[in-house]
């Protein structure tokens, strides 16, 4: 028995020796810290990190992720940029000023410039923009929400992208028209889609632009001055951007690590600064002065497919969100902090004019019992003309889906025997390309909110919208959220948003799961490291370590 044991943890410790030095952990780099040094907290402004998968992508225009967002908005600004308190604030903007009827905002772009010297112009926005619609962005219905003139006409075909309401009236002048007003737009304006870029670079890089670091351009607080594929990135402090002084951080190394345990014992050596602890370690940790747990903003939930014949069905889509333990399976099977959902909006997310959590407002929606489950499932069944349904579950292959994916199935099955479910596990992206085909029965899905407010969430379910996916439909409900996006008294319209998620779960067209909670080890000097609930997860911009 020693024996195995002693071969056991050798066999340990050199695949984790194989797994650092393929994430360069023992490689030397030419600055005032390594990735490998004892300590990495008692370097001078250096601050390191993992990640679990590769970047997707760094063009601005093609980015639909959380990672890309992250890289994106601290190598790059926009207009705006969320601040410290996640509220926007001017970037490349030095100024806007907006019509008497709210339509036309003339914007100011600051002295600024791109790190090869060029300046940063207002033709770098008019460009890009229109770049978007161009290369079917995944983010171009973001135009539209943000109430830009012809950016709807355009999406359905109808306009030429060069009548988006967007001008460059001379090099530091920037002319945004609204078909509609909106007190957001500083909010929408944060989001990476919207960030300049330089059409000089980027056509003279053609294919090849935003592939490598070296294919990039940058104007905001960080440059990326390396990018090894599925291994490693890392940001350098910009000396031309145009806020330098606020910048304390020198360096930003991110690793890509995928493995729950090879995270944790860089941490515990001291390699990284910051992980996210896996479910089975949350345990082990929460008392640790390091540890730190946090309620996040993305959402995770069933998306039916309302072509199919069975969950096509209203009653049989309230059996399938009442027949399982939300609360048993945050508290047991995720264990990080999740919290049980019973409606569209996550809590402490987005609070009314009078101060009110929106989830505490409109509380728990289709929250029932089995019996219930089993009454709505029964008539569900007789109105198909049916006794039995056979449902296949499409989960993307992340680490802890399958621990979700094999309990709901359970759930279901043993609550609602009349249901069997299949559980199809595929790559992240393959989930997506099923979903907007809608190619699938059911999907375990996922939404990170683009901006502070709770259209981001009630807006995806417009019919024929980008983010729906799977053909629900309701007039009423389009008609409503119309309204919401011209509203111009906040209290009204806030009671409209709450009004739309209650009758989008009178139709019980989705099934909501989680809200996403992250058990964290940061080490304790680690100051000024914002994390935001809309967008990017990180902004850098503000970060020191102390002592240092």
């Amino acid at each position: 028995m020693k024996i195995r044991l002693l071969i056991n943890l050798f066999m340990f410790l050199a695949v984790v020796g194989i797994l650092l030095t393929g994430c360069n952990f023992n490689e030397s780099k030419e600055t005032d810290s390594k990735a490998g040094d004892k300590d990495t907290t008692t370097s001078k402004q250096v601050l390191n990190m993992v990640e679990a998968s590769e970047i997707p992508t760094m063009d601005s225009v093609l980015a639909h992720d959380n990672i890309s967002f992250t890289v994106l908005t601290n190598i790059n600004e926009g207009l705006y940029r969320l601040g410290q308190e996640h509220n926007p604030e001017p970037a490349m903007a030095s100024e806007d000023q907006v019509s008497e009827d709210g339509l036309v905002h003339t914007f100011t772009i600051r002295k600024a410039n791109w790190s090869n010297g060029s300046p940063v112009t207002a033709d770098d926005f008019v460009y890009a923009w229109k770049r978007v619609f161009n290369e079917t962005g995944h983010y171009a219905s973001m135009f539209e929400t943000a109430n830009i003139l012809n950016a709807k006409e355009i999406l359905k075909g109808e306009k030429s992208v060069e009548e988006l309401g967007v001008k460059a009236l001379d090099e530091k002048t920037l002319e945004v028209t609204l078909v509609a007003p909106t007190a957001l737009l500083g909010q929408y304006l944060t989001f990476p889609t919207f960030l300049p870029q330089n059409q000089k670079f980027v056509e003279s890089h053609g294919d090849k632009y935003a592939l490598e670091a070296s294919e990039l351009l940058f104007n905001g607080p960080f440059t990326l001055s390396e990018w090894k594929h599925d291994e490693s990135w890392n940001y350098e402090k910009n000396p031309k951007y145009w806020d330098a002084d606020a910048v304390k951080l020198k360096e930003v190394n991110v690793f890509v690590v995928k493995e729950d345990a090879t995270q944790l014992n860089l941490y515990e050596t001291n390699k990284v600064d910051i992980i996210n602890l896996s479910s089975t370690t949350v345990d082990q940790y929460k008392d640790d002065k390091n540890f730190i747990a946090l309620a996040d903003s993305e959402i995770f939930f069933l998306r039916f497919n309302h072509n199919h014949k069975a969950l096509g069905n209203e009653n049989i889509r309230r059996a399938i969100d009442m027949s399982w333990d939300k609360k048993a399976h945050v508290d047991t099977i995720l264990n990080n902090g999740s919290i049980a959902l019973y409606g569209l909006v996550p809590e402490g997310f987005s609070f009314s004019p009078d101060g009110k959590d929106y989830r505490e407002l409109n509380g728990d929606l289709n929250h029932g019992t089995i019996k219930e489950a089993k009454e709505f499932l029964a008539k569900g069944l007789k109105e198909i003309g049916q006794d039995s349904v056979a449902i296949t579950l499409t989960v993307a292959a992340v680490e802890g889906n399958d621990k979700t994916a094999e309990y709901l199935k359970n759930q279901i099955e043993t609550n609602l025997p009349e249901l069997s479910v299949t559980i199809k596990l595929v790559p992240v992206e393959q989930r997506y390309e099923l979903e907007s085909a809608k190619e699938y029965d059911m999907v375990i899905s996922a939404w990170g909110p683009d901006y502070i407010d709770p259209m981001t969430y009630i807006g995806m379910w417009v019919t024929g919208g980008s983010a729906n996916r799977m053909d629900y439909s309701n007039t009423d409900y389009d008609a409503l959220v119309g309204e919401i996006n011209t509203e111009k008294d906040s209290s009204k319209r806030y009671q409209m948003m709450l009004d739309a998620e209650k009758m989008l779960f009178d139709d019980a067209a989705i099934a909501p799961l989680f809200q996403r909670g992250l058990a964290v080890l940061q080490h304790t000097n680690i100051k000024g490291l914002v994390r935001h609930p809309s967008g990017p997860d990180f902004s850098f911009k503000w970060t020191n370590i102390e002592g240092n």
